[in-house]
C-alpha cells in the first residue's frame, strides 16, 4: 500500500472512530439524561481505548486488513438481514441501559461489573489474536482470492474464534453498563450469530479448499465442548 493510500486509510479510520465514539455516547447518555453515569464512562474507556490501540496496530502491521474491515459491506441478502437485526439489538441495548440508569430499574453488583469489565478486555485480546492469525479476516462473508485455510492457534480449538470473542464482549456490555434488562435483550444476540455462522459455513464448504476436512478435525464452532 502506497503512502497516499495509507493517508486516505488513516483519515477514513479516524473519521469512523470519532463518529463511532459520538454515536455510542449519544445512544447512552441521551436516554440516561445525565452525563454523570459512571458505568457509561467506564464502558466508553473499555470499548474505545483498546479499539484505538488495535486500530493503530492494524494500521502499522496490516493496513490492507484494516482497509478491508472499514470499507467492505455485506452483499448477501441473508447477511444484510443479520447486520440489520444486529444493529437494532445494539441500539436498543444502549438506549435501554441509559433508561435503566435514569429510572433505576435494575442494579448490577459492583463485583459483577468488574468481572464483566475483565471479560470485555479478554474479548479484545481474543479479537486481536484472531486478527494476528488470520490475515483474511473480513467483515463480510466471502472467500478472498488466494485465501488459505487457517487451522492453528485459536482456530485449532473452535472454527469461528472471532465470534466467540464477539459474543463474550457483547454479553459483557450490559453488565458493564449496569443493566440486567439490557442483558436480557442482548441474550438474543448469540442466536443472530448462529444464523450468520450457518450461512458462512455453507460458503466456506463450497469455496475454501480443505474446509470439510477442517470441520471433521475441529468439531466445535464457537464454544469448546458445547457447539
Amino acid at each position: 500500500m502506497g503512502a497516499p493510500d495509507k493517508i486516505r486509510l488513516l483519515v477514513s479510520a479516524l473519521i469512523k472512530y470519532v463518529f463511532g465514539v459520538a454515536l455510542v455516547a449519544l445512544m447512552i447518555f441521551l436516554p440516561a439524561g445525565d452525563f454523570v453515569y459512571p458505568n457509561a464512562w467506564l464502558f466508553m474507556a473499555l470499548l474505545f481505548v483498546p479499539m484505538l490501540i488495535l486500530g493503530v496496530w492494524l494500521y502499522v502491521a496490516n493496513p490492507a486488513l484494516l482497509a478491508s474491515r472499514i470499507k467492505n459491506k455485506e452483499q448477501r441478502k441473508e447477511q444484510k438481514h443479520v447486520v440489520a437485526l444486529s444493529g437494532i439489538i445494539f441500539i436498543s441495548v444502549f438506549v435501554l441501559c441509559g433508561l435503566d440508569y435514569r429510572y433505576d430499574w435494575s442494579e448490577v453488583p459492583r463485583w459483577l461489573v468488574c468481572v464483566a469489565s475483565i471479560l470485555l478486555l479478554v474479548g479484545y485480546v481474543m479479537y486481536a489474536e484472531v486478527m494476528r492469525e488470520n490475515a483474511y479476516l473480513s467483515r463480510t462473508i466471502e472467500v478472498q482470492e488466494g485465501q488459505k485455510l487457517i487451522a492453528t492457534g485459536m482456530y485449532a480449538v473452535v472454527r469461528h474464534p472471532m465470534y466467540s470473542a464477539t459474543i463474550l464482549m457483547y454479553l459483557a456490555i450490559p453488565l458493564v453498563l449496569g443493566s440486567l434488562w439490557a442483558l436480557l435483550l442482548m441474550s438474543f444476540y448469540p442466536f443472530v450469530i448462529v444464523k450468520r455462522i450457518r450461512n458462512e459455513e455453507q460458503l466456506l464448504v463450497q469455496e475454501l479448499p480443505g474446509y470439510i476436512e477442517y470441520q471433521k478435525r475441529v468439531k466445535y464452532k464457537i464454544i469448546p465442548g458445547i457447539w
